[in-house]
């Protein structure tokens, strides 16, 4: 697959991330790189503009590119908490898409939402991320903040509970050794089955049979408050994310 006329703003975690999996995915193209170190503006030909800067400092990066920016070039964000509307302020007149991918399309085995108001920067969004990807797409912006809640930032609450469950072992008796790599083999024993299209419902009764030791530690998880806790853990984000955009107080 060809790609032309990328350039990358930022090249952190996320922008690394989305690289490694594009190269990967053996897309042929090598994006231009922005950094704080690059020359000043966009580079000739650039097409589409990806923004993976971090949300605080997003205006500060961006606003030098207008000049050079083509004003036909699509707009592709890839921020948490930053509205399109701000975008297309600082950038005007360019379509802005904005994604929210999961670092693990460095594997090209991520999950991104996709929103815009445009239809071609959403198909030129769907184009980079679908072979990277497992892309959704949003009827509209305000549910980005719940989509990164519930998978962006998901693979760390689940990393969280596995390291807990870890630690659960190593109280039981295992070694510190032999409870990560347990838990770990675990985690991904669980990744096998999301990958398949049983429900959520089945994927579960396949391992908790009634009156078993899986259906005990599930009861234990739901009488310490399992869905509420998850609740708090989706609200907090989504929170988090009105408060960078303005929504509300920080």
């Amino acid at each position: 697959m060809a790609v032309g006329g990328v350039t990358l703003l930022g090249h952190g975690r996320l922008g690394s991330a989305i690289t490694e999996g594009w190269r990967l995915a053996g897309i042929a193209f090598d994006p231009a790189i922005l950094t704080r170190q690059s020359p000043p503006g966009c580079p000739p030909g650039t097409r589409t503009l990806v923004i993976a800067v971090k949300p605080a400092a997003w205006r500060e990066a961006v606003t030098p590119l207008e000049a050079t920016l083509p004003a036909d070039a699509t707009v592709l964000s890839v921020m948490a908490g930053v509205r399109a509307a701000d975008i297309a302020a600082v950038l005007p007149g360019r379509p802005v898409v904005r994604v929210m991918p999961t670092t693990a399309v460095a594997q090209a085995q991520g999950v991104a939402a996709i929103w815009s108001a445009d239809a071609g920067a959403r198909a030129q969004a769907h184009s980079l991320f679908d072979p990277i990807a497992d892309t959704v797409d949003l009827e509209e912006e305000g549910l980005i903040d719940a989509a990164t809640a519930v998978a962006g930032s998901a693979p760390a609450f689940f990393y969280a509970l596995a390291q807990a469950l870890a630690e659960a072992g190593s109280e039981a008796g295992l070694s510190p050794d032999a409870a990560s790599r347990l838990t770990r083999g675990a985690l991904r024993s669980a990744g096998a089955g999301a990958g398949t299209d049983a429900g959520l419902d089945d994927l579960i009764a396949r391992i908790a049979s009634p009156g078993g030791t899986t259906r005990a530690g599930l009861d234990a998880l739901e009488a310490a408050g399992l869905d509420a806790t998850a609740r708090s853990a989706v609200q907090a984000a989504i929170r988090r994310a009105q408060a960078l955009a303005g929504d509300q107080p920080a």
